[in-house]
């Protein structure tokens, strides 16, 4: 049963119970209206401990969440950082790859210039 319910079914019995206490009375009008004081104190308490109880569940989810939220957020910067780092290898790889390409299309070109007839000493 929902908190909701418990709360309405409470009062409607608190009600219901008030009513036919009024037309039951076996007491005298002093008494009774002490004993509906007494009920209705008793009401009070019940409202406020369950207020209390609902506050402290409310600052458990509180806690609960920010927790959760901190781990999101420290698996999202690991994961930023993995990628940050995956993309520096990869840039460093071909970053090296060119330069090895450089220098074969230097070392091509040395070559060719070198066996052709004529250019000697160039």
């Amino acid at each position: 049963m929902e908190d909701d319910n418990k709360f309405g079914y409470f009062f409607l019995g608190l009600g219901l119970g008030v009513a036919a206490g009024l037309l039951f009375a076996p007491k005298s009008g002093p008494e009774t209206r002490e004993y509906l004081l007494t009920k209705a104190d008793e009401g009070k308490d019940y409202i406020k401990r369950r207020g209390e109880e609902l506050k402290s569940s409310a600052d458990d989810l509180v806690q609960r969440g920010k927790a959760s939220a901190s781990d999101l957020v420290e698996k999202g910067k690991q994961s930023a950082n993995d990628l940050i780092d995956r993309g520096r290898t990869a840039a460093t790889q071909q970053k090296d790859q060119i330069a090895a390409a450089v220098e074969a299309g230097k070392q091509a070109y040395r070559t060719a210039i070198g066996s052709t007839p004529g250019t000697e000493g160039v």
